[in-house]
């Protein structure tokens, strides 16, 4: 085992790690395959081919509590206080395991057949092209509030059913939601994220009822109907999925556009080629989730004691499965450490691997071409007009604005 000071230079709080987590990875790279990290308790998994086996390893889950209480498990349960979030959050597939969670993908995954996706592209180029002209006609602004979210957060919440007068909250309960998953969150933190639970799920009951009622043509009303032809889900539930769906579907999203295009600003060379040649988009959407990855990191139990590289993992431990890491590891990718908008052979796991592999993968593809192109041909000009400041998070790496000039 790695002791723990070969992981000295790993600091999710630090904001120099922050800005930069890259070097830093590179030493846990090359100082071995697994770390202990003591102030999360976790055991830190730096390197692409172990990150990507176990995501794949039944051994560890998402959840133990399919298998185990908190107490056989070690673990103290969450506080009573904390339970909405909790609820909301442990019924959603990403926290389950089979069988519950086959059941429920499965019925989801209807949704995000590539049939349906493809026919969403019209409506996702349609509304990224208004976006952009907004844009454009205000001689800049910001591109995390006027392009990056407003896209994802309005094409889910129109699979959903969600009535455009009512998605204003989406997007703050879902940043107040994904609070929790940063490492040790504060008290206040997970006040918010309660509060959100609470109020996400009271106005998700009610459309739920509406939908009941009077079905229309979108994602909760065919859940519904799959419920009463016998593919039972709970109320909670689909209350939860409709959360992941809001939140998954929009987050990574929302980071990547605009952490994108930070680190297009900082490589003009990559810029320019790109603003030569619109065919690079695909690859280019590809190379920026991998050079600089939405998510860090992504967590697993260990169900079953686990073996890596002679150090014995017991069951019960928690592993940090770091995303960022993988994705610039040189035994994988030549070169990992350049940019290269062009890079053909680009196996990032940016979307996960296995049972847990994004099911909105292509739906998000689609938006961040769709937008990417917008910006290209409607502001071909566009510029930074500011330094960006990142937020403070490790987990969910984003800034908290873009501003842009025209």
């Amino acid at each position: 085992m790695a002791a723990m000071e070969s992981s000295r230079a790993f600091d999710p709080w630090d904001p120099g790690f922050l800005a930069d987590p890259y070097p830093a990875y590179e030493e846990l790279r090359a100082r071995g395959r697994v770390h202990y990290y003591e102030p999360t308790n976790q055991w830190l998994v730096p390197h692409h081919a172990d990150v990507s086996a176990l995501l794949r390893d039944r051994r560890l889950g998402r959840t133990y509590q399919h298998r185990f209480t908190h107490e056989d498990f070690g673990r103290t349960a969450p506080p009573q206080e904390h339970e909405p979030f909790h609820v909301l959050n442990d019924h959603g597939m990403l926290d389950l395991e089979p069988p519950d969670h086959t059941r429920i993908r499965r019925l989801v995954s209807k949704a995000f057949t590539p049939r349906t996706v493809e026919r969403l592209k019209p409506y996702v180029e349609g509304l990224a092209g208004e976006l952009v002209d907004r844009l454009v006609e205000a001689g800049g602004g910001d591109l995390l509030t006027d392009v990056a979210e407003p896209l994802p957060v309005s094409v889910i919440a129109e699979m959903l059913g969600v009535p455009e007068s009512e998605r204003a909250p989406l997007r703050p309960w879902s940043a107040d939601i994904c609070g929790m998953y940063e490492l040790n969150p504060s008290e206040d933190v997970a006040h918010k994220a309660v509060r959100a639970s609470v109020e996400f799920t009271e106005y998700l009951r009610g459309l739920i009822e509406a939908r009941r009622k009077e079905p229309g043509d979108d994602l909760i009303s065919g859940l519904i109907a799959a419920h009463d032809e016998g593919d039972r889900l709970t109320e909670q539930e689909m209350i939860s999925t409709c959360v992941l769906l809001l939140n998954a579907g929009h987050e990574a999203t929302v980071n990547a556009t605009v952490t994108g295009w930070w680190t297009l600003f900082r490589h003009p060379e990559q810029l320019a080629r790109l603003r030569a040649d619109h065919a690079l988009i695909p690859t280019a959407v590809e190379e920026l989730m991998r050079y600089d990855t939405p998510l860090q990191m992504f967590e697993r139990w260990v169900l079953d004691e686990i073996e890596i590289d002679g150090t014995t993992v017991p069951r019960g431990a928690e592993i940090a499965l770091l995303f960022g890491s993988a994705n610039r590891d040189a035994e994988v990718f030549a070169a990992p450490d350049t940019l290269d908008l062009s890079r053909a052979e680009n196996p990032h796991i940016s979307f996960s691997a296995g049972i847990h592999y994004c099911i909105g993968a292509p739906l998000a593809r689609i938006e961040l071409a769709a937008s990417m192109g917008a910006l290209l041909t409607k502001a071909p000009g566009l510029r930074l007009a500011e330094e960006p400041v990142r937020k403070p998070n490790f987990v969910i790496r984003g800034l908290e604005g873009l501003p842009v000039e025209i």
